[in-house]
């Protein structure tokens, strides 16, 4: 009877630790790697770059940090208007991503006649799977959808990046499962 006990555990505790580490495996290959390459901005001004890479890239790592999504960032700037596709799965390959992210911030101003109240941006975003094909794009315009009118730029492009993210991920949800998932 002894024999009977103890085997029945033996054999319970074995398929609770089978069960286990592949429900760790599930969780580890849910995990999604996308890569962010740096905004085109436009107007093609060098003092403005600097500023704009930081504020969309404070953006995009707040709004990683409640995901189990990891975030890649490479310091290379791909046009937005003629993206090669083989490009976009060479950096993804080599950076190990599932998904890659092109954008582009473009600033204008809001005011009447000589008086300027504020920059305004519209975010636009195509997200590439890792063998380059398109899978969404979006845009946010921070005038229009948040009906900004005062405001630092820095905020302004922290909220169309926060609203462009949004965006893609209310496009992906719309897509199959089995196409993407992020």
């Amino acid at each position: 009877m002894k024999k009977i006990i103890f085997f029945t555990a033996v054999i319970t505790f074995l398929l609770t630790g089978v069960t286990l580490v592949k429900a760790q495996r599930n969780a580890e290959d849910k995990i999604k790697k996308v890569l962010y390459f740096n905004p085109e901005v436009e107007p093609d001004i060098d003092e403005i770059k600097e500023p704009t890479n930081n504020a969309f890239f404070d953006a995009v790592t707040d709004n990683f940090s409640g995901r189990k999504n990891k975030m890649l960032r490479a310091e290379v700037q791909v046009p937005f208007d003629s993206i090669d596709k083989q490009t976009i799965m060479d950096y993804c390959v080599n950076n190990d991503a599932d998904f890659a992210i092109v954008s582009k911030v473009r600033y204008f101003k809001v005011g009447l006649g000589k008086y300027v109240f504020s920059n305004q941006v519209v975010v636009s975003m195509k997200l590439f799977s890792a063998d380059g094909n398109l899978v969404t794009e979006t845009d946010h315009d921070t005038y229009r959808k948040n009906m900004r009118l005062l405001g630092s730029t820095v905020n302004s492009v922290k909220i169309g990046t926060d609203g462009a993210i949004r965006g893609i991920i209310k496009k992906l949800r719309k897509l199959k499962p089995a196409e993407a998932e992020l």
